[in-house]
């Protein structure tokens, strides 16, 4: 059957009302502002008027920012998205935090439902007490720096054998058997990036000065403690975080020491080197799933159909309407990303194929995400159809895990288990790595005056505490600045530890769906179908999972991909 999402026309905006400047949105805002509320449900319907106005503003500028993305070399499309960075966004701040104010301060408040409105009102109430007029400008140019630092990155290309590719056209070289040929690729990257490495850290530099701006103006001595407010981990703290490290590094480093050893064995070299990390170590050609996009999307809906035939239904709406946009190209903005048009409560993905193994898992991934944001579309209020980013990323974790264990439409059943062996090793490998992130990003904002030069020395100090065997010797600088490709560092300031938590969540489900998957789908969908209207303890336990992060519920699940990669060994 084919997916129809269900229209949700506009009950207040008419239809044909453009959002494009702030002369036409600030009178819909000022009529809220002066909107009679004289009972609860005059309240409920104020708000759901609220929700319909901020989500079309909202649809305005994730359309202008992934017309940006698409394309970051084109003046036009940058401008557009400068002038809503610019010249909406520091005006919408307070008048959304007057609306904010309007909403906590009405008396009718303590007559909604307690339980319903809970999450809402805990956030609105963080919301207001961060907020602070003088930041908008500081938010502003901090948006601007976070646009420099992507067409940076997008602009980055490098001649190969008389052809200019990007780095991310480079990685499949990075898989060759021939090592020689794998060195001088890694090398040709690595000396680009050098290249603008004093821009970026000058550019990094203005974003720390100006993050702990932000949190001293809002009263916090560091950019730690308001980054954690901000980001509204109401169930979690720089304590648990500590301990989610110490737990990385106490159970999962030594069992992704082992699979780097296996790997330095089986490819017979003396050390592991940063270009021997992608490469098949047995020297089976490179797996190379899919020649073009649309083969892509066809193949991976197919295992959308596999694990539940309606979420095939849905992806396959994507495709046929225009919310894909998979190659990579020159100009392109680097990385992959799911967004929601809000007005119309539809997912668009965005990522940078190129025809490697790992372009199916992002695909999967992103495809997760769509159908959390599909799954929960019909939510009235519209804080409720986003979640926490911690569970958002079990949505999409899970179903990299799930859509693994059917890779034929891809693979021989030998390369359908090798893509399952590096996905299973690469969650192994990457938990480090958030690990390390995460560390990295509180030392900075903890030490905020520290230098370019401190910041390099540190990051290499918590790399060698989590990050392996590999040898970098002869390449000290280029992997004292190797955290300048983790783009969360420079765009999103602490966001990263959410891959490890939510993480922890989806390998709960998938360690369910080898026993029961349909119960294990079922959970999951009930799951994403809550959106973000209950606590994340609570969302993780609709879809079957703990929310904790500790040694032991870390252990089983290291034993238990133990357990599977030995038995596809």
């Amino acid at each position: 059957m084919t997916y129809i999402p269900e229209k949700f026309p506009r009950r207040r905006l008419p239809d044909s009302l453009a959002l494009e400047t702030w002369d036409s949105i600030e009178p819909w805002y000022r009529e809220l502002l002066d909107w009679r509320i004289e009972s609860a449900r005059d309240l409920e319907v104020w708000l759901e008027a609220c929700g319909e106005l901020n989500a079309a503003v909202s649809q305005e500028g994730v359309r202008r920012n992934v017309a940006m993305t698409q394309q970051t070399d084109d003046p036009e499309r940058e401008a557009a998205h400068l002038a809503f960075v610019r010249e909406i966004e520091p005006k919408l701040k307070p008048v959304r935090d007057a609306l904010r104010s309007k909403y906590l301060d009405n008396p009718f408040r303590l007559d909604l439902p307690r339980d319903r409105f809970f999450v809402f009102d805990r956030a609105e109430e963080n919301r207001r007490a961060l907020f602070r007029a003088a930041n908008v400008p500081r938010e502003t140019e901090l948006a601007e720096l976070e646009q420099r630092y992507q067409k940076t990155i997008g602009a980055m290309t490098v001649m190969f054998r008389g052809e200019e590719k990007t780095p991310a056209q480079m990685a499949p070289i990075l898989e060759e058997p021939d090592r020689s040929l794998r060195q001088e690729a890694w090398e040709l990257v690595a000396a680009r990036r050098a290249v603008d490495r004093e821009a970026l850290d000058d550019l990094f530099d203005r974003m720390v000065e100006l993050r702990t701006e932000v949190s001293h103006e809002a009263g916090f001595s560091n950019y730690v403690d308001y980054a954690y407010r901000a980001r509204e981990r109401f169930d979690y703290g720089t304590a648990e975080a500590e301990r989610f490290r110490d737990a990385i590094e106490r159970v999962v480093v030594p069992l992704a020491d082992q699979i780097m050893e296996r790997r330095r064995r089986a490819i017979g070299v003396e050390s592991l080197r940063p270009w021997d990390l992608a490469v098949d170590p047995f020297g089976r050609e490179p797996l190379r799933p899919f020649k073009d996009v649309d083969e892509l999307a066809v193949r991976t809906k197919a295992i959308f159909d596999e694990i539940d035939r309606d979420l095939g239904d849905r992806f396959e709406f994507l495709r046929t309407h225009g919310l894909l946009d998979l190659e990579n190209r020159k100009g392109k903005a680097p990385g992959g990303y799911q967004t929601t048009f809000e007005d119309d409560r539809l997912p668009f993905i965005f990522m940078n194929a190129v025809g490697l193994d790992g372009d199916v898992r992002t695909l999967l991934h992103e495809g997760g995400h769509a159908f959390h944001t599909l799954e929960c579309r019909g939510e009235p209020l519209a804080a409720y159809r986003e979640a926490p980013i911690e569970f958002c990323e079990v949505a999409s974790m899970s179903m990299e895990l799930l859509g693994a264990r059917n890779l034929s439409m891809f693979y021989s059943p030998e390369d359908a288990d090798r893509s399952y062996r590096r996905l299973l090793e690469g969650i192994v490998l990457i938990m480090p790595w958030i690990a390390t992130v995460d560390a990295f990003q509180h030392w900075i904002y903890a030490n905020p005056a520290k230098d370019r030069n401190d910041r390099r020395r540190r990051w290499i100090e918590i790399d060698r505490r989590f990050g392996g065997i590999v040898d970098w010797t002869g390449y000290e600088e280029t992997r004292g600045s190797s955290w300048h490709k983790q783009l969360h560092i420079f765009l999103y300031p602490f966001y990263y530890i959410e891959y490890g938590i939510a993480q922890l969540g989806a390998l709960q489900i998938w360690r369910r769906s080898l026993d029961d998957r349909q119960g294990a789908v079922a959970a999951y969908r009930s799951a994403l179908a809550l959106g973000g209207s209950r606590p994340l303890p609570e969302l993780f336990a609709a879809a079957g999972a703990r929310f904790d992060f500790g040694v032991e519920t870390i252990e089983p699940l290291m034993a238990r991909i133990a357990e599977e990669l030995e038995r596809i060994a």
